[in-house]
């Protein structure tokens, strides 16, 4: 019985150590996880903080990029309310520039009118059945034209320009502020204001063409030889009867300009070449050279003239409350109206809105002329 106690006991102390072994390694086990484990917690920290670090830069970041948007968002607000103003100040200047612009138009139009003196004239065949104005020599011819200039008047839209048969009636109507002027249903109010000319001009063009003599001009380049080489051939070309030309008296020429006259014994000759205008010479080769007169002119007896329509009345302020013709008749049968201060009506015209039109008068009469 002894020796079986001790097997028990032995067995008892082998157990105890072999649990105590498994609680030593399950400590170890625990404290291997534990250090694990804070490790892991000492990373999370740290990662934690990292992370913290970066949403509080984040953060920050974001308030600077808000500070920043604001801060442009005022300057841009800043800037455009600098801009609308400038807009406002350059808007109002263009209008100013506008207006101011129209009034130097205006300007330009009334110094035109004023002393305008060149014209256009058109082109036209004249024949002369006299003497007067004429006056001819063996080789040339002179003539003298009168050119007068007509009064003229540029009406804008809403005007209308009326012509009477006697002065009396245009003195009586200017004498009104305004006329009443009922068009079917509704009634305008006209000003009537006198028309005053501009300064005209009247000259006579003294005018002497040579019978004998006419320019030429190459048309193309003249040839690179010598000046005096292509006057004899010049002359030559231009004495050959075939070709329409005839015996030379005297022929100039000038190098630089390729161009030069020549004078015919036979004014028949030059007046046939000026009216074909061109011939061909033959100078180290067939050439083509314009032909053209040899004239001068002078203005003479220079004059000018003003004065102001004695029946003609300038009508402004007319509504376009009719068409163009309605309107026009309703203003010719008002100022027919005896009752109105009117009379007998030669010559009326009425001017639409947005249009324009020059109206002439006579220097007989002043009668305007639309």
């Amino acid at each position: 019985m002894s020796d079986s106690a001790g097997d028990t006991q032995f067995q008892d102390e082998s157990t105890m150590s072999d649990e105590l072994q498994k609680l030593k390694d399950l400590i170890e086990s625990a404290d291997n996880e534990r250090s694990r484990l804070l490790l892991e917690k000492a990373e999370s920290e740290k990662e934690k903080r990292r992370a913290e670090a970066e949403l509080e830069r984040w953060m920050k970041d974001e308030e600077i990029q808000e500070e920043q948007f604001r801060r442009d968002l005022e300057e841009l607000q800043v800037e455009m309310k600098s801009l609308e103003s400038t807009i406002r100040t350059l808007k109002k200047e263009l209008d100013d520039l506008k207006d101011k612009l129209q009034l130097k138009e205006d300007e330009i139009d009334s110094l035109q009118q004023k002393f305008k003196i060149q014209a256009e004239l058109p082109v036209q065949t004249v024949k002369f059945s006299g003497s007067r104005g004429v006056c001819e020599r063996e080789d040339e011819l002179r003539c003298v034209f009168t050119v007068t200039q007509r009064p003229s008047l540029l009406l804008r839209g809403g005007q209308a320009l009326i012509t009477f048969e006697e002065d009396k009636v245009a003195e009586q109507i200017l004498r009104l502020a305004k006329c009443s002027v009922a068009c079917d249903k509704a009634k305008m109010e006209v000003k009537p204001c006198a028309v005053t000319l501009e300064p005209t001009v009247k000259y006579e063009v003294h005018i002497t063409v040579s019978k004998k003599t006419v320019r030429f001009q190459f048309q193309k380049a003249p040839p690179p030889f010598p000046a005096e080489r292509i006057r004899d051939r010049l002359e030559l070309s231009f004495c050959k009867a075939n070709r329409g030309g005839g015996e030379v008296e005297e022929l100039h020429y000038n190098e630089e300009g390729g161009a030069g006259t020549v004078t015919f014994s036979s004014s028949a000759v030059a007046e046939r070449l000026v009216l074909r205008g061109r011939y061909t010479v033959d100078v180290c080769g067939e050439a083509d050279v314009e032909i053209l007169p040899v004239y001068e002119y002078q203005l003479r007896k220079f004059q000018t003239f003003s004065g102001v329509a004695g029946r003609t009345v300038l009508l402004k302020g007319i509504q376009a409350l009719l068409d163009e013709e309605d309107l026009q008749d309703h203003l010719e049968i008002h100022f027919q109206k005896p009752s109105n201060y009117g009379g007998e009506v030669e010559n009326i015209r009425y001017v639409p809105d947005r249009e324009t039109l020059t109206a002439f008068f006579s220097e007989d009469h002043t009668t305007a002329d639309p």
